[in-house]
C-alpha cells in the first residue's frame, strides 16, 4: 500500500530522513530503492497535479495526502483575508451575535485580521483608508511567497507609486504581469521582550473540513527578531527589526545559532504569567484559540474536503501590547528544516504525532475510517474543535466560549464579560 503518492522533490535530506524513519517505525515499510514504492511527504504543487482533472489520476483507499486540493482558500494571503471577510458578512446576515459590532463598527469577537488591501484591484480604497491616518504604516506582501520574500513597509504613497499610476485618474493601473499583494496595517505596538519583536508559529491539524475536526500542537514556539524593535521610520528597511522570519534573521550579525532565536510556547506561558497573571495569560491564549478555529470555520464552506487528505498548518500570530492577539498568515508548508536541536526534536515529534491522527497506528491506511482517534493517541496534540461535538451542545456554544458567559437565543446579544474562559470547544 501507499501512504503518500507522486515523485517531489524533497526540501532538505533531514525531512526525507524524519518521515522515513516515522514511516520505519510504524513498520508499515521497510526502505528500498525501488522505483515500486514512491513514499512522500507532498509539496502543494504535487497535489495540484493529483487532483488536476487533466491527470485523471484517482486516489485509492489507501493513499493518504497531506494537503486539501484547495488548501490555498487559506493559505494564500489575499484569499485568507477574503474568506474571514465573506465569513463575517454571512454571520451578519444570519442575525449571529458572533458578528456583533461595537460603538465604532468593529467587530467584538471577530477583530482579528489587520485591516488588509488588496492590490492592485483595492488600490482606490487603500488611498482613501490611508488618508485617514496619514501617519499609519503599512506593509505589503507579495500573495504568493514566503520566507518573508518580497515584503517591505510603506509609510507614504509615493513609496508604492512603482506599480505604476495612472496620473490622469488616479487609479491603480491593473497589469496581468503583475504579481499581486496584500498591504496591511502594520502593527506598530507590538508586545516585545528583551525590546524585541516576536512572533508565534502554532501548529494546527485538520483531518476532516466537514465536519471540521482540528487539533493544536502544544509545542509551538515563538521566533524573536535579532535587533531591538523601534518603530522609527528611519528603521522601516531593516528587516532585522520587523521580520521575524528564521530565513531572514539567520543572516543577521546577532543572530545565535544555539537556540535560534527561538523560545517555546510553554516559556512564553511562564513569561507572561510572571509578568501579567495567569488570568490574562489564559485569556490571551484562549483568544488565540478562538482566532485559529474562526479562520478554519470562515474556510470550510469553500474547502474541497477530499476524504483522502487532512493537513498540517502553520499559524503566525502576532501579540500586540495590550496583549490582542492577531492573525498574520496560515502556512500550507510549514518548514520541517531544523535549524536547532530542539527544533529537530520538535519537528520529528510534529510528524510523528500527525501520522498517529491521519492514519491508525500500525494499520494500513483507509481513507474511510472516520478519522476521530483514541485519546491516548494523539500525543502532543490536544482536541481545538469538533463540530460534531459542538452542535450537540447547542448553536451557541462557540460564543460562550468567547465572551465567558451564556448566550440566549440566536439573535441575543451578549457582552464579553472580560472573564479568563480556558478552551470549551473540545
Amino acid at each position: 500500500f501507499r501512504i503518500m503518492a507522486g515523485k517531489v522533490k524533497w526540501v532538505t535530506d533531514i525531512e526525507k530522513s524524519v518521515l522515513i524513519n516515522n514511516f520505519e517505525k510504524r513498520g508499515w515499510i521497510q526502505v528500498a530503492e525501488n522505483e515500486d514504492w514512491n513514499f512522500y511527504w507532498m509539496s502543494v504543487q504535487t497535489i495540484r497535479n493529483v487532483f488536476s482533472v487533466e491527470t485523471g489520476y484517482r486516489l485509492s483507499d489507501d493513499q493518504i495526502v497531506n494537503h486539501f486540493p484547495n488548501h490555498y482558500e487559506l493559505t494564500r494571503k489575499d484569499l485568507m483575508v477574503k474568506n474571514i471577510k465573506r465569513y463575517r458578512k454571512e454571520l451578519e446576515k444570519e442575525g449571529s451575535p458572533l458578528a456583533e459590532k461595537d460603538e465604532n463598527g468593529k467587530y467584538i469577537y471577530l477583530d482579528f485580521v489587520p485591516v488588509t488591501f488588496m492590490l492592485p484591484a483595492d488600490y482606490n480604497l487603500f488611498v482613501e483608508e490611508f488618508r485617514k491616518n496619514p501617519s499609519s504604516t503599512w506593509i505589503m506582501k507579495p500573495c504568493g511567497k514566503a520566507q518573508g520574500k518580497g515584503i517591505f513597509l510603506i509609510n507614504k504613497l509615493s513609496q508604492i507609486k512603482k506599480w505604476s499610476r495612472d496620473s490622469k485618474t488616479s487609479s491603480f493601473i491593473s497589469q496581468s504581469s503583475k504579481e499581486a499583494y496584500v498591504i496591511s496595517l502594520y502593527i506598530n505596538n507590538p508586545l516585545l521582550i528583551g525590546g524585541k519583536k516576536f512572533d508565534l508559529r502554532l501548529y494546527v491539524l485538520v483531518s476532516t473540513y466537514r465536519p471540521l475536526r482540528c487539533y493544536m500542537y502544544k509545542l509551538g514556539f515563538c521566533r524573536f527578531c535579532t535587533v531591538k524593535y523601534t518603530p522609527s521610520t528611519s528603521e522601516l528597511d531593516n528587516m532585522f527589526v520587523h521580520l521575524t522570519n528564521v530565513a531572514i534573521q539567520k543572516h543577521g550579525d546577532d543572530y545565535n545559532h544555539i537556540h535560534g532565536g527561538k523560545w517555546t510556547v510553554s516559556n512564553l506561558r511562564l513569561y507572561l504569567e510572571s509578568t501579567r497573571g495567569k488570568e490574562v495569560t489564559n485569556k490571551l491564549f484562549d483568544e488565540i484559540h478562538w482566532i485559529i478555529v474562526q479562520s478554519l470555520k470562515a474556510v470550510a464552506p469553500v474547502m474541497n474536503n477530499d476524504k483522502h487528505c487532512f493537513e498540517c498548518y502553520g499559524y503566525d500570530i502576532i501579540i500586540d501590547d495590550k496583549l490582542k492577539p492577531w492573525l498574520i498568515e496560515v502556512n500550507a508548508s510549514p518548514s520541517l528544516t531544523s535549524s536547532t536541536a530542539n527544533d529537530r526534536i520538535l519537528k520529528y515529534n510534529l510528524i510523528n504525532d500527525t501520522l498517529n491522527i491521519a492514519v491508525p497506528n500500525g494499520e494500513i491506511p483507509d481513507c474511510k475510517w472516520n478519522k476521530s482517534p483514541p485519546k491516548e493517541v494523539l500525543g502532543n496534540y490536544e482536541v481545538l474543535y469538533d463540530e460534531e461535538m459542538a452542535q450537540s451542545d447547542g448553536p451557541d456554544r462557540d460564543l460562550r466560549s468567547r465572551s465567558g458567559q451564556s448566550a440566549g437565543v440566536k439573535g441575543n446579544r451578549a457582552r464579553d464579560s472580560g472573564k479568563p474562559v480556558l478552551t470549551t470547544w473540545k
